[in-house]
């Protein structure tokens, strides 16, 4: 059964009277004084819209700009990577710098804790909120969204990955065939078969009683596409950069030599 928030039309409906009560310039002195209490705005307690924000954000934003520097600093080393047409580099790194870093968090065992974002006001909402910055408003991380990244991170956790099998499995996301536009897609598809091969030549001998770990190596991997980079941007980096882009930083942070 879909799992569906069932308090979103109803609080939607509580909003809007608020607001038309507030705002409607065709009540008069009384109508304003028979406005519906009850009718306040409420947290949401589904998962599903739960908002969450780190617990200790100065601490874990320090700790996930470093992986983040290294993350780049890893695609930066790889020869292959530099031998690739610059609109390919930019096209890949958009497309592997969040499962990257989902792996870099994986590998430094990095954990984190949230909490509910403080609500604003409805007069807050109502004074500050102008149109221009309703436009510009970005969709914040939910408790859903962490739950996922975490349950990613514990799988990975679980497999305890070597040094190598990491440094193999980030060739193979980085170099992705799928992505759109590549002008040398059939080099990079060569280039994530290498990293394949070579990921599968490290796990043999080191768990050579375990056949089936290479396959769940890949599983896991496949978990990474769930986490959107907006859910990553928002929770661990847009304290830090503000409004801006974070991918213009990535961006910066690739190409400076």
């Amino acid at each position: 059964m879909e799992n569906v928030c069932q308090c979103t039309d109803n609080d939607d409906r509580q909003s809007n009277a608020i607001l038309f009560n507030i705002l409607s310039q065709d009540n008069d002195k009384s109508s304003h004084n028979n406005l519906n209490y009850n009718l306040m705005p409420h947290r949401c307690n589904c998962e599903m819209r739960r908002t969450v924000c780190l617990k200790s954000p100065a601490d874990i934003c320090q700790e996930a700009s470093g992986v983040l520097v290294k993350t780049i600093h890893f695609m930066k080393n790889l020869p292959a990577f530099n031998q690739l047409p610059p609109n390919d580099q930019l096209s890949l790194l958009q497309s592997c710098w969040a499962p990257l870093f989902i792996l870099g968090l994986a590998q430094e065992g990095m954990n984190f804790d949230v909490i509910d974002t403080p609500a604003d006001s409805m007069l807050k909402r109502i004074l500050l909120n102008s149109q221009e910055s309703s436009e510009t408003e970005r969709e914040q991380p939910t408790l859903a969204g962490v739950n996922k990244l975490k349950s990613c991170l514990k799988k990975f956790w679980s497999l305890d990955l070597s040094p190598k099998e990491y440094a193999y499995l980030k060739g193979i996301m980085i170099f992705n065939p799928d992505v759109k536009d590549l002008k040398a897609a059939i080099f990079v598809e060569g280039l994530q078969q290498e990293a394949q091969h070579a990921l599968r030549e490290v796990v043999q001998p080191l768990h050579p009683g375990d056949q089936g770990r290479f396959a769940r190596i890949l599983l896991a991997a496949s978990m990474l596409k769930t986490i959107t980079p907006n859910l990553i941007t928002e929770l661990f980096f847009r304290p830090v950069i503000g409004q801006a882009d974070l991918l213009d930083f990535l961006v910066d942070m690739l190409f400076c030599r």
